[in-house]
């Protein structure tokens, strides 16, 4: 295939884990579209949320993620939703990733298009990331806060005025957030604990934003370990055990290994270990690569030139393959994308 070709991602995620049905539905709305090849499907029941991850030419994929947004919109209702992830709608957020052959300019224009469409549908919209308007919007644990709970509310004040659809709460659908981004790996780190607060600890010092302390009598933000991270923890009922839940937003900045590293130095602190690891959707080769390479270097022993021998190590150092299974063909994004004929970069 040529390395020229347009490839635009896209990963939206689904206010639905738990009703297969649901879930089926969504991804037949996907498949319809010629051209599309639907990458991977991740389902948390716990969360009560589910990750899709598909490929393919742009107006192609915009047209299969308008039609995902719109039967999920009819299939799912907030009204009835719970669940541990932080969400807003049915579609709770739905990105556009330029992977070849495609500007982020051009992504952007792209989601502004699928923007502009779900909110005919007469689904409250806001733009963030690459494509946010405002830039307080461009965060999307900003646009998040209050969540689906809060959102009437939030909804009333002239700062949080969608940017397409309707400008009022609409109760079943909630909204939806739609933007361009670069890459993100979902990775979420188990530990031997069931301590929410421990995990919380840790996600504080972690995450970019880092936690508040008073000092005194005044609130002073510490800033977290690791730039361009975002973390929570949560109780994952899936695992039975408490999770750091992190999206890094530049892995070439913070990747899986520096915050497995991060993790497991906070965490000896409370006199918790790290089970394992889950991946949420895709990741690069790159960072099972650097973690595979960290391994041996650890082991002080020769670096393989054998890429697959440095991909297990990886899987074994940064235990993803103890909470779940972990298949590189699946899960590693540019082994998916050539199983399905697409050339990455």
């Amino acid at each position: 295939m040529s390395e020229k070709q347009t490839i635009l991602e896209c990963v939206p995620n689904f206010s639905e884990g738990k009703d297969p049905v649901k879930i089926n539905a969504i991804a037949d709305a996907i498949r319809s579209v010629p051209g599309v090849k639907l990458l991977h499907i991740d389902i948390s029941p716990a969360a009560n949320r589910t990750v899709m991850t598909f490929a393919g030419e742009p107006e192609a994929v915009v047209e299969a993620a308008f039609r995902a947004i719109k039967k999920a919109s009819e299939i799912i209702d907030m009204r009835e939703q719970g669940g541990v992830h932080p969400r807003i709608g049915a579609t709770d957020v739905c990105p556009l990733v330029p992977l070849s052959g495609i500007t982020m300019d051009e992504a952007v224009a792209w989601s502004k298009n699928l923007a502009e469409r779900a909110g005919a549908l007469g689904i409250p919209v806001y733009l963030y990331e690459y494509s946010a308007e405002k830039p307080y919007r461009k965060a999307l644990p900003d646009i998040r806060k209050g969540e689906y709970e809060g959102l009437a509310e939030k909804m009333k004040n002239a700062e949080w005025v969608p940017d397409f659809g309707p400008k009022e709460f609409v109760p079943e659908k909630g909204a939806t957030v739609i933007g361009a981004r670069d890459i993100l790996v979902a990775f979420n780190i188990s530990l031997n604990t069931q301590d929410v607060t421990k995990a919380s600890y840790i996600a504080d010092r972690i995450r970019e934003r880092g936690h508040f302390i008073t000092e005194n009598g005044k609130r002073k933000r510490i800033p977290g370990l690791m730039p361009k991270v975002r973390a929570i923890g949560w109780y994952m009922a899936d695992f039975e055990c408490a999770q750091v839940s992190m999206n890094l937003l530049d892995y070439r900045i913070s990747s899986p290994l520096q915050v497995w590293e991060a993790c497991t130095a906070v965490a000896s602190e409370l006199g918790v270990t790290l089970l394992g690891s889950e991946l949420i959707g895709l990741m690069p080769e790159a960072c099972l690569i650097e973690a595979g390479t960290f391994s041996y270097l650890k082991r002080q022993l020769p670096i393989p030139e054998d890429r697959q021998l440095l991909i297990y190590a990886a899987i074994e150092y940064l235990g993803l393959n103890k909470v779940k299974p972990f298949d590189p063909q699946e899960k590693i994004l540019e082994y998916a994308l050539n199983n399905e004929q697409l050339t990455f970069r």
